[in-house]
């Protein structure tokens, strides 16, 4: 796919995650837009999934451990064609498909659900490990947050993967450097991050994570990795493509209102 393909989709979901937000009240628009890039790359062109066969066993995986983000991979799956766009102005409601937080049991293209923050490596690592026992090609990916990688369980699934060589595991870090509370160095830092993977025994790869090229040269990268996991530092924008919502980390966890959705939307190249 042509990068400029690519960037269509990321401003149809952009736009979308916006929307569905502001219609919702509540959700969390910063670390959603910042992996947005990250998602139409594996999804348009990485993975091996099929919208029309959403449980098909030879699939690849996808857990997304920052589950606050579900907004963007919500409106990633519509955009490949999971469900139907409208599914994404119930996000949040009582009895709605669409929650919070990644529910596997209810939303098609969900491998896991997510949304206590330090779990998600762990699943993808069993994962991991029942592809090789299956002797399966199939592939996992993984996303976590930088802040997220502040959580201990975070190191024992990533020494653990390290030690059972698990080289069909691609992990994304969304490093845009905010989280809840402030700036990753205000709460816990958590640099260096790829030379701690790398002392687990992690391939590690350090991009520009709103970089549709070097986004799938670190995938080739991963791929060519034999007998190591590989790890992917993304440095990101929290609240990329909206101006006002920018390295702005009081957009972690606010939903914007109506003027400021339209503002956004038109920043995006959409009309509102």
């Amino acid at each position: 796919m042509k990068n400029e393909d690519l960037a269509k989709h990321a401003a149809h979901v952009r736009r979308n995650i916006v929307k569905m937000l502001t219609v919702a009240k509540s959700g969390h628009p910063g670390g959603s837009l910042s992996v947005t890039d990250i998602l139409q790359v594996l999804y348009f062109e990485t993975m091996n999934v099929d919208a029309a066969r959403p449980d098909a066993p030879d699939r690849d995986r996808f857990v997304l451990s920052k589950g606050h983000a579900a907004p963007a991979l919500y409106a990633t799956l519509v955009e490949k064609g999971y469900f139907p766009e409208e599914e994404l102005w119930h996000l949040r409601q009582c009895g709605a498909m669409l929650q919070g937080h990644p529910d596997m049991k209810h939303t098609p293209g969900v491998d896991m659900s997510t949304g206590s923050l330090g779990q998600g490596l762990s699943a993808a690592n069993g994962m991991a490990l029942a592809a090789r026992l299956d002797k399966s090609a199939r592939r996992v990916y993984a996303v976590c947050g930088d802040g997220e990688l502040q959580e201990g369980q975070i190191w024992e699934a990533a020494m653990s993967a390290g030690y059972y060589k698990l080289d069909n595991l691609t992990v994304f870090v969304d490093h845009n450097k905010l989280q809840i509370d402030g700036t990753n160095d205000e709460v816990m830092s958590v640099m260096p991050i790829a030379e701690k993977f790398r002392a687990f025994g992690w391939n590690a790869v350090e991009i520009d994570g709103h970089d549709y090229d070097a986004i799938r040269g670190a995938l080739t990268a991963a791929k060519a990795a034999v007998g190591k996991p590989t790890v992917i530092v993304a440095e990101t924008v929290k609240g990329k493509g909206v101006s006002f919502m920018e390295n702005q980390v009081g957009w972690h966890g606010k939903a914007p209102n109506e003027e400021q959705c339209v503002l956004a939307i038109r920043e995006l190249g959409g009309e509102a």
